[in-house]
C-alpha cells in the first residue's frame, strides 16, 4: 500500500486544522496601517469569529512598515500591537506576512529599494533579514501569533511581467529564503513558517519561477498553495484546488490552502457557494489540513484607490460584503468548520491506497534538448487523470518519477506519457513481474520536435508490432473515438462501446498503429485497429492504450465525465485495487478518511449541476448518517452537494454469515 500525505500543523502537542481568512480592513485595504480604525477592525474580526473562523493572515504592507532602510515605523508597529490585542480578546490568532510588496494586481516598493535585486543584492537582502528580525523580536511571544509567512506572491513582485518564469534564479531564492527563515528563528520565532509564494513553481506547473518546492521544503513548516485556476471544464474546476494539494506531497509537510476564493464580480452567489463547498471538501480529501480564504471583506469604499481603481473586481473577493453581511460562500465556510468540529476531523487522515498515477520526471527535471511543452503537458494530463480517478471512485497516490516509483501498488497508471526515463521502464518491468498491473497510454507529444513516443522496447514490452512511420503521425479521424470491447475486462463487458470525444492539436491527436504480437486485444477502434491490449508478464500484466485519451480529455471543454473513468474502473477491477466505497454514477466522487481508532468517514461529492440519487456500494461496511446512528441505503445529493456518512464494518456472525 502507498501512504498519502495529510500531515497537520502540531500545536500544544496535538494535530490541528487551520481555518482562516486573508485579512485587510475595508476601511483601508493595503493602506489600513496608515488609516487604522481600531473600532472597525474589531467589528470585522467579530464578523469572522461569528462565522467560526478563528484565524487570519495579516500583511505588513512594506512601504508603510519600513519607510526607511533602518527603521520600522513606530506608528504602524503600535497599530499592529492593537490588531494583535483585538485578536487575543476574541480568542483569535493571525499569521503575519513580512515582505508585502505585491497585492491584488499591483506592486509597491519602499522608496529606498531603488531597483535593487530582491534576492541577490547583499545589502538589500540584509535589510530584509533585519526587518524580519525586528518584527519577530517584537511580536513572537504574543499569544495571537499562529505562524509566519515571508512574503505575499513574491514571484509577481520580483517580476511582474513573467511572474518569475525563466527570470528568477532558483539558487538565489533558496539562499534568500534560508537567510530570512534563519533570521526569524534566531529572533525567537517558534511558530510554523512558510514562504507565501503561492507554490506555483516547477514541480506544480512545469514552468520554473525560481521557487522550487523541493528546494524550499526543507526550510518551511508547511506548503501554502494559492489557487485561482481558470478552466474550460466544470469538474476540473471543482477539483482544481484539490489537485494542487495532491501534488504537494513533497518533503512530508502539511498543506495549507493559503489562498482560494472568487470575486462576486466574476461569479454569481450560488456558483460562489458551490465553488467554496467543493474546494473545501475536495481539498480535504486531497490532503489539505488548513484553509485560508481570500478574503474577509469587500472594499466598495476604496474604488478610487489603487489597486482597486484599475482592478475593480479585486474589491469583491470578500466572504462578507462591504456592510459585513455574510455572503453565501461565508456560510459554506462556516458549515465546513462546524462539520469539522462535530466530526473531529483533526483525528482523521487519508488511508493508504494500492493504485498510483505516475508523474513523469519531465515535469520538473530539466533534461537537455527537451521542449517547454514536454513539462507543461505533463501537468495537464496528470490533472485529467486525477479527475478520471475521482470519477471512478479510485483512490490514488500521485507518484513522482524523480522520487523513484515505489512498490506497494497493485495498479500503476501512466497516462498519455510521451516520455519516461529508461531506468523507470526497467522499474515498471520489475513491478509487473512481481504482480502489478501497469497501464500506459500512447502519446506522440503536443509539439513536432522529435515527435512520437520515446518509449524504449515498446514492441517487446507490450507484445505488439508497431507500425509507426518515421517522422509522421497517424491522425485520429472524426470527432469521436469509439472503442469496442471484444472481451470482458474488469467491470466492462464484451460488446461495450466507449465513445471518447476528440480534442487537441494536430500532433497529439494521433494514435499508435500496431498489430498484436503476443498481447491479447481487449478493444478495437471503429476501423478495427487494436486500441487496448493486454500483455501478461510474470505475475502481472501491461495494458497498452493506443490512444491518448487523457490528453484529449485534458484538451477538451465541458467534457467531464468522459469515458476514461470507465477504463480506470475496469483496470482497478482487473488489478484488484481496493475501492472502499463506490457509486454507479461518475458525477459523484467517493472517498474515505480514517481515524487512528478505526473510525471511517465516507464523502459523496456531486460534481454536477443536477440533483442526483445514488446508492453507496460498500461491500465491507454499512453506511450510517455521520452525526446520527440512522442507516443510509441511498443518498439524494443536491447540485454540487456533499454528503458525509460513517462506515461501520460488517462483521461475520456465527455460521460465517454477515450481520446486516
Amino acid at each position: 500500500m502507498l501512504k498519502r500525505h495529510s500531515k497537520k500543523i502540531v500545536e500544544s502537542g496535538a494535530p490541528n486544522l487551520w481555518f482562516g481568512v486573508n485579512f485587510w480592513s475595508r476601511g483601508g485595504g493595503p493602506r489600513m496601517w496608515a488609516e487604522y480604525d481600531p473600532d472597525l477592525v474589531r467589528a470585522e474580526l467579530r464578523e469572522m469569529r461569528d462565522l467560526g473562523i478563528p484565524l487570519t493572515r495579516s500583511f505588513l504592507y512594506w512601504p508603510d512598515f519600513m519607510p526607511t532602510s533602518i527603521a520600522v515605523d513606530p506608528t504602524a508597529a503600535d497599530r499592529y500591537d492593537d490588531f494583535l490585542a483585538a485578536h487575543a480578546a476574541l480568542g483569535m490568532r493571525t499569521i503575519p506576512t513580512f515582505i508585502v510588496g505585491h497585492m491584488s494586481g499591483q506592486n509597491w516598493d519602499p522608496v529606498w529599494r531603488r531597483g535593487r535585486d530582491l534576492f541577490a543584492d547583499p545589502w538589500f537582502v540584509e535589510r530584509q533579514e533585519w526587518f524580519v528580525s525586528a518584527i519577530v523580536e517584537r511580536y513572537s511571544q504574543h499569544p495571537a501569533i499562529a505562524g509566519w509567512l515571508l512574503t505575499n506572491e513574491i514571484p509577481i513582485y520580483a517580476d511582474g511581467v513573467t511572474r518569475g518564469a525563466g527570470t528568477i534564479d532558483a539558487a538565489k531564492v533558496r539562499i534568500w529564503a534560508g537567510r530570512l527563515i534563519s533570521a526569524a528563528r534566531a529572533a525567537g520565532a517558534t511558530q510554523p513558517i512558510s514562504v507565501g509564494d503561492g507554490a506555483w513553481g516547477l514541480e506544480m506547473s512545469g514552468a520554473d519561477n525560481g521557487f522550487r518546492v523541493r528546494d524550499l521544503a526543507p526550510l518551511v513548516d508547511f506548503h501554502g498553495p494559492h489557487v485561482y485556476r481558470m478552466e474550460r471544464d466544470g469538474v476540473r474546476q471543482m477539483l482544481s484546488a484539490a489537485f494542487a494539494c495532491e501534488m504537494l506531497d513533497i518533503g512530508n509537510r502539511p498543506v495549507i490552502l493559503e489562498e482560494f476564493g472568487v470575486s462576486s464580480d466574476q461569479v454569481g452567489d450560488e456558483a460562489a457557494a458551490h465553488y467554496y463547498r467543493q474546494s473545501l471538501h475536495n481539498s480535504l480529501l486531497a490532503g489539505a489540513t488548513g484553509w485560508i480564504a481570500w478574503n474577509n471583506t469587500d472594499y466598495d469604499a476604496l474604488e478610487n484607490r489603487e489597486p482597486y481603481s484599475h482592478h475593480p473586481h479585486e474589491m469583491h473577493f470578500g466572504i462578507t460584503d462591504c456592510t459585513g453581511a455574510a455572503k453565501p460562500q461565508a456560510k459554506e465556510f462556516a458549515a465546513f468548520i462546524e462539520l469539522a468540529g462535530k466530526l473531529d476531523l483533526a483525528d482523521y487522515r487519508r488511508p493508504s491506497v494500492d493504485a498510483a498515477v505516475i508523474v513523469p520526471a519531465f515535469l520538473e527535471s530539466r533534461f537537455p534538448f527537451t521542449q517547454p511543452l514536454d513539462a507543461t503537458t505533463v501537468i495537464e494530463v496528470t490533472r485529467q487523470a486525477y479527475v478520471a480517478s475521482r470519477e471512478a471512485d479510485l483512490p490514488i497516490a500521485l507518484v513522482r518519477e524523480v522520487d523513484g516509483i515505489p512498490d506497494g501498488a497493485k495498479l500503476y497508471l501512466l497516462p498519455s506519457a510521451k516520455q519516461l526515463t529508461a531506468p523507470s521502464w526497467k522499474r515498471l518491468d520489475a513491478l509487473v513481474e512481481a504482480g502489478a498491473t501497469v497501464y500506459a497510454s500512447y502519446f506522440a507529444g503536443s509539439h513536432d520536435v522529435h515527435r512520437g513516443t520515446w518509449w524504449p522496447s515498446l514492441d517487446a514490452r507490450f507484445g505488439v508490432a508497431k507500425k509507426i512511420r518515421y517522422g509522421l503521425i497517424e491522425p485520429i479521424p472524426g470527432d469521436l473515438l469509439d472503442l469496442t470491447f471484444l472481451r470482458d475486462f474488469g467491470d466492462i463487458a464484451a460488446g461495450t462501446v466507449l465513445a471518447f470525444p476528440l480534442a487537441g492539436n494536430r500532433n497529439a491527436r494521433s494514435y499508435l498503429p500496431c498489430d498484436a504480437a503476443g498481447a491479447d486485444v481487449l478493444a478495437v477502434d471503429g476501423a478495427g485497429h487494436p486500441a487496448l491490449l493486454l500483455q501478461r508478464r510474470g505475475k502481472g500484466a501491461y495494458v497498452l492504450g493506443c490512444f491518448p485519451v487523457e490528453y484529449m480529455a485534458a484538451a477538451g471543454s465541458d467534457i467531464n465525465p468522459e469515458p476514461t473513468w470507465r477504463l480506470y474502473s475496469a483496470l482497478a477491477e482487473y488489478a484488484g485495487a481496493i475501492r472502499p466505497v463506490q457509486v454507479d454514477d461518475p458525477r459523484v466522487g467517493c472517498a474515505t478518511m480514517e481515524a487512528e481508532d478505526g473510525r471511517t468517514l465516507a464523502w459523496f461529492v456531486n460534481f454536477s449541476p443536477d440533483e442526483l440519487r445514488v446508492r453507496p456500494l460498500t461491500p465491507r461496511h454499512r453506511c450510517v448518517e455521520a452525526l446520527r446512528d440512522l442507516p443510509v441505503s441511498d443518498l439524494r445529493i443536491p447540485p454540487y452537494g456533499v454528503e458525509v456518512v460513517r462506515l461501520e464494518s460488517l462483521r461475520p456472525a456465527q455460521g460465517g454469515t454477515i450481520e446486516e
